[in-house]
């Protein structure tokens, strides 16, 4: 970051936080409890410390400028270490907190299990709010970089400093509409294999650990294609005769669209679920409570899926 004054006020870092996050002066201003003018007068010492706009105007909103954003995982990384810093003996007071949390997770987690989440977090800590962001194609060290405070789901971050905690493991299902022919009989491994089939891949592929279970006993499937999330595969399932899995936890999501479930005839792996964290956030008691939620959630007896491909 680069500055042009000496004596940088530190909570200018705050601020800046808070509008790249918000792109408003408006609401920046309201969750830092400031007027409107006080903001936009943080905002130009901003500048002038940065020698960039940081927002400009783009129609009726702002956007950050791309300045703004390179520094903006920098920003928020230098921010939790100081809450962290200052937290007196690892003691917090959820019920005072302000605080916004952002969470990669897999679509199928936030479809099952983030109302239970966002529940808790209103009667425990009514000043948290939870962002939720999709898995990447990619990864792109997002909770290295401060994009991200946690990550649910298939961990797979090669960033060697990220702590990951493994939290269960899930079995797949297949799942397919009412009436499928594939439900008349005894689901076989050659009926199966037979079926034309659909995958949910946030990296589109169109093979996985069924597609290995299949070629050890000699047999191919059909993939037709592959759909980006998993809710979205289950409601192409709704309407066709292709077969879809999910994992057992997911079931509700099956049942409140009318789609049937069956054990799939072959030997597979199950599928880790877990999550990764920074170590910048270890001795941070906000986000220590944040993990216990996920923990909890993720360990009692309707906890979340993990979304097949």
């Amino acid at each position: 970051m680069r500055v042009t004054q000496s004596g940088l006020d530190l909570n200018l870092l705050v601020a800046l936080d808070v509008l790249l996050e918000e792109s408003s002066v408006s609401r920046a201003a309201a969750r830092l409890h400031l007027s409107e003018p006080a903001m936009s007068r943080t905002l130009g010492r901003i500048r002038k410390a940065l020698g960039d706009p940081v927002l400009v105007r783009a129609g009726r909103s702002m956007v950050p400028t791309p300045h703004a954003l390179a520094v903006h995982g920098e920003v928020r990384a230098v921010v939790e270490r100081a809450r962290s810093l200052f937290l007196s003996g690892g003691r917090i007071d959820l019920a005072t907190l302000q605080r916004t949390f952002s969470v990669i997770a897999n679509d199928a987690y936030v479809a099952t299990c983030a109302a239970t989440l966002f529940d808790r977090v209103a009667r425990e800590a009514p000043g948290v709010r939870l962002r939720f962001l999709p898995e990447s194609h990619a990864d792109l060290a997002a909770l290295r970089e401060g994009v991200a405070d946690l990550e649910l789901g298939v961990v797979d971050t090669r960033s060697p400093e990220v702590h990951v905690e493994h939290l269960a493991d899930e079995r797949v299902l297949g799942v397919v509409r009412p009436g499928h022919p594939l439900l008349r009989g005894r689901v076989t491994a050659r009926r199966f294999a037979a079926a034309e089939h659909l995958i949910a891949s946030r990296r589109g592929r169109l093979e996985g650990p069924v597609d290995a279970a299949l070629a050890e006993l000699g047999l191919t499937r059909k993939v037709v294609g592959s759909v980006g999330t998993f809710p979205a595969s289950l409601f192409v399932l709704r309407r066709s005769d292709l077969v879809g899995l999910i994992t057992h936890q997911a079931g509700p999501l099956a049942d409140a669209l009318g789609l049937e479930t069956f054990p799939i005839p072959l030997d597979l792996p199950t599928m880790p679920f877990g999550m990764a964290w920074h170590p910048r956030h270890d001795a941070d008691p906000a986000h220590a409570w944040l993990r216990s939620c996920a923990r909890e959630l993720t360990r009692a007896p309707d906890g979340p899926p993990v979304a097949p491909s």
